[in-house]
């Protein structure tokens, strides 16, 4: 089963990420920061992530530098998840070291269409 770890610091966002990507059939964890996910990734590196850019303790692009300098940090899909469609966000984001981005609100469709672009699904 592929895994998938959801940072976002919204109680929320992350039922409803929960909720479609176990439909999905993926094993969902979940952090509410940056240093958190980082934690969880020490503890088992998962297959895909969706990442929140603004939160508290430690950013999106605080992790995704963190990320990609741990061994396995290069593997898991980096989604960087916004409300903004504004393209040199999009492109800092990807020049971080994100792989794709989901504009915020997402649905089921909206991940499932993302994560067979790149083959996750």
């Amino acid at each position: 089963m592929k895994k998938c770890l959801i940072v976002d610091d919204s109680d929320v966002i992350r039922k409803v990420a929960r909720r479609i990507l176990e439909s999905m059939q993926f094993e969902v964890t979940e952090a509410e920061n940056g240093q958190e996910a980082l934690e969880r990734c020490h503890q088992k590196m998962p297959d895909a992530i969706l990442l929140d850019w603004n939160m508290p303790v430690m950013n999106g692009i605080e992790f995704l530098g963190s990320l990609r300098q741990k061994p396995n940090g290069k593997r898991p899909l980096v989604f960087y998840c916004t409300t903004e469609n504004d393209p040199a966000e999009i492109a800092r984001a990807l020049s971080a070291g994100a792989d794709e981005y989901i504009l915020k609100p997402y649905n089921r469709e909206s991940l499932r269409s993302k994560f067979s672009e790149v083959g996750v699904v």
